[in-house]
């Protein structure tokens, strides 16, 4: 897994901590909705459940593979 510099500094936040590579992983491998922006990233969702049930949003550049940013959504809605 690659991640950008902004990832790697995000992730000291206490809120992002707490998130882990493998839920990172699971979101990346299967999203339950895909978003696709204008500029290329894509957003990808998956419920966590060992997360209290928690939606994961990964943030991948447009390169399909590099994170750049993951935090769990509270306003997803499928």
């Amino acid at each position: 897994m690659k991640f950008t510099q902004y990832f790697d500094v995000m992730r000291q936040r206490p809120d992002r901590a707490v998130i882990e590579m493998a839920w990172i992983q699971r979101v990346i491998d299967h999203p339950i909705k895909e978003i696709v922006q204008q500029d290329g990233r894509i957003r990808r969702w998956a419920r966590i459940d060992e997360a209290n049930g928690k939606y994961l949003r990964v943030v991948l550049l447009s390169d399909g593979e590099t994170v750049h940013n993951a935090f769990f959504d509270r306003s997803f809605t499928l």
